[in-house]
């Protein structure tokens, strides 16, 4: 997969863990970038082999007219199109992008409409709406896109009993508890300057969220296992580890198309195809 960066984003969160490139200049201090235009981009990806292009790093949504081109083009030439995003986006963009979108990962910051107006946009006109995230992140699910959430958590933001249980009750209804949610551990970043958020705790936050959801990870603390083991069986689907990913334990249903099955017991796995 090749994974594409874009500067610029639409937020303003002070614990960005990618500011340098997230913030205008003289605020990031990140060297020039390489422009490409879609047609390069997707050459590239074909030439070093890759099946998709994932959209990722900032915020791709910030420059949606040249995401729409990458993605018809990709889209074309069979490369599927990953996004990254953090959902700000009204809804008709939101419908043009995610009709080109093979899987997305949505960064759900918090469940707090307060929080994401105040401190997250820092100008209003920049966007931060809770509601537009939610909505954006059930749409893309209605599309038909292989959907995924992510949240960092951050001591002293998001990190209470009941916002993590209303983040992991929205996550539910997405995919009727299938859908993956990703907890992240935050680093002291930009101008945020609370401790790491303790292993221990996002690792006793994820076994909390089990009882809601079948797949939780936790990422960003060292040997956390992050495999994907089937929800009917327990036989393992996708190994993960040393950069590498294992696929084995899914098979395609006969026809192809829908959800991946597992291989051993043949139930439904909730990974599009």
């Amino acid at each position: 997969m090749l994974s594409v960066g874009f500067a610029g984003c639409n937020l303003r969160c002070p614990f960005c863990q990618n500011w340098r490139i997230s913030l205008p200049p003289p605020a990031a201090a990140a060297g020039p970038g390489v422009g490409m235009s879609p047609a390069e981009l997707v050459a590239a990806a074909e030439r070093d082999g890759g099946r998709a292009i994932a959209y990722t790093y900032s915020e791709p949504l910030v420059h949606a007219e040249f995401l729409l081109d990458c993605m018809s083009l990709a889209r074309g030439r069979g490369v599927a199109n990953v996004l990254v995003t953090n959902g700000c986006a009204g809804a008709e963009a939101a419908a043009e992008v995610l009709a080109l979108t093979d899987a997305v990962n949505i960064d759900l910051k918090c469940f707090s409409v307060e929080t994401y107006s105040r401190l997250l946009a820092g100008d209003p006109s920049l966007g931060g709406v809770l509601e537009a995230v939610l909505a954006f992140a059930r749409l893309a699910r209605g599309k038909g896109a292989h959907v995924e959430i992510t949240t960092l958590v951050v001591p002293g933001l998001n990190d209470s009993d009941a916002e993590l249980g209303a983040c992991a009750d929205f996550v539910a209804s997405l995919g009727g508890g299938l859908t993956p949610w990703h907890l992240s551990a935050y680093r002291p970043a930009r101008v945020w300057g609370a401790p790491p958020t303790d292993p221990a705790f996002l690792l006793r936050a994820r076994e909390r969220a089990g009882a809601k959801l079948r797949f939780v990870y936790a990422g960003n603390i060292p040997a956390a296992e992050n495999d994907t083991r089937c929800h009917l069986c327990g036989a393992l689907l996708v190994r993960r580890g040393g950069g590498g990913v294992d696929a084995a334990g899914l098979a395609r249903p006969r026809g192809g198309g829908g959800f991946f099955l597992c291989a051993g017991c043949g139930g439904e796995t909730g990974i599009v195809c």
